[in-house]
């Protein structure tokens, strides 16, 4: 990648083996943590929870697990080949017309992820206003977009890693705290219906459900956001070219050991911050009877807050909820960018001679992009509605993408980099989730359009 010159990480170098030194070198998964905690968790969890109460508990810890073992096997390929994800995806068989048959499913999901964008900067104005504020709604959403845009032409890698865990951290921290103070009010969650949320059971209505599978843990644009982000760490630099000696065997095992447990560590934050959202949605919001649509989301959210800490709360949940929506905007810009500089060299529109060329078209990326997010909300307008265009679009992706990592593992992964028979076994658990989910959804709409 053109940025991936900005990690300071010597080339090639072996990977630390202290846990010191590998905390050191952890930062892509925190990136990612900063893109799925944001409108899957705090818009389509709590929604989720609002609407059928505990019955999916399960529903959301197989969302958020199964996901990872894609994650990781993506990000060995890309690591140990230097390949971004989007090139990745041009070589798997298949159809074809310039690019691969599966970029231009990919494409069709990159347009609909600046509608899940533009619905997050809808939330970010609203929140903005009820804050007391008073510039309305579109002057706030262009001064998110035009901030957004600034930090990142004029940032880096470490900007975008560093803003990204600060609002992680605080956003993890407060959801935390709720769910531990929701045990002292009229809310608690008994043993009993976490039990009942663990039983398989299926809603009437499947769409939210599978709109919120789409987005929460790693979501099919994270997916293909993470490899990106491990390349600009240095990851694969550090791998150094491709050869048959054993130091370079042991450089990619250290390095992909390294991916693997910034990957878990990024699994483990997002897992709890969305369970903790869906604890609230379905212990306060479903008891409510309340509803999270496009009118007075944020108000509607707060309750979550409100009903733990108290009606003083409602500050302390618009700040939270300013930096989870914020940290989510900036962060897939700036992924998103990358994509789109990516994608352009792909489709042959245009050709980088230079690396500094492919940074001013990701520069460029992040000028454009927050200018196309800001343009559909004012358009458009209902924020909840624009996230789920992204959630929907996303699921349906996930299986391909699935698919894709057994293809580069059977198929393009070096032998020597192949995990055990235990991971694989859970890889195709994982993939056949994805497929079971996707078709599920497939053939529940199907069912709505037959008289």
């Amino acid at each position: 990648m053109s940025t991936a010159e900005e990690a300071a990480v010597p080339q090639p170098v072996s990977a630390p083996t202290d846990w010191l030194g590998t905390l050191r070198h952890l930062g892509p998964g925190l990136i990612i943590s900063a893109v799925i905690v944001g409108s899957g968790e705090l818009i389509a969890t709590p929604k989720l929870g609002a609407s059928v109460g505990f019955k999916l508990l399960w529903f959301i810890i197989l969302g958020c697990l199964v996901k990872v073992f894609v994650q990781i096997e993506l990000g060995r390929f890309a690591v140990s080949k230097g390949m971004t994800t989007l090139e990745a995806m041009n070589i798997i068989p298949g159809p074809r017309y310039i690019v691969s048959w599966l970029v231009w499913l990919w494409l069709l999901m990159y347009i609909a992820l600046v509608f899940q964008v533009a619905g997050m900067v809808g939330g970010l104005a609203s929140i903005i206003s009820l804050a007391g504020i008073p510039l309305g709604n579109s002057i706030i959403a262009l001064l998110v977009g035009a901030s957004c845009a600034i930090l990142l032409v004029v940032g880096r890698y470490r900007l975008v890693e560093l803003f990204s865990m600060i609002l992680v951290a605080l956003f993890t921290i407060c959801t935390m705290i709720a769910v531990g103070v929701l045990q002292g009010t009229s809310f608690a969650i008994t043993p009993a219906q976490i039990m009942e949320g663990l039983k398989f059971q299926m809603p009437d209505s499947f769409t939210i459900a599978f709109g919120t599978f789409g987005i929460i843990g790693v979501g099919a644009s994270e997916l293909i956001y993470y490899p990106y982000w491990c390349l600009e760490k240095g990851y694969g630099r550090s791998i150094g070219p491709r050869d048959d000696s054993v130091a370079w065997t042991d450089r990619a095992r250290g390095w992909i050991r390294v991916m693997k447990i910034d990957a878990l560590v990024s699994f483990v934050i997002y897992t709890s911050a969305t369970l903790a959202f869906y604890f609230l949605g379905a212990a306060i919001l479903h008891a409510k009877g309340l509803t999270v649509d496009d009118n007075k989301m944020i108000e509607t959210l707060s309750h979550m807050y409100r009903e733990t800490f108290g009606q003083s709360s409602y500050w302390l949940f618009l700040f939270g909820a300013f930096c989870v929506l914020y940290s989510t905007v900036f962060g897939a810009t700036a992924s998103n960018a990358r994509l789109f500089a990516d994608a352009l060299n792909l489709f042959k529109i245009v050709e980088y001679k230079t690396h500094e060329d492919r940074t001013k078209m990701v520069k460029l990326g992040c000028v454009l992009l927050p200018c196309a997010f800001v343009a559909v909300y004012l358009f458009w307008g209902a924020p909840v509605s624009l996230v789920f265009v992204g959630a929907i679009a996303q699921g349906l992706m996930l299986p391909f993408l699935a698919i894709a990592a057994l293809y580069f593992h059977y198929k393009r992964t070096d032998a020597v980099l192949l995990p055990g028979k235990i991971w694989v076994g859970f890889l195709w658990l994982s993939t056949l989730c994805m497929v079971s989910v996707g078709l599920y959804q497939v053939v529940a709409q199907i069912q709505k359009l037959l008289p």
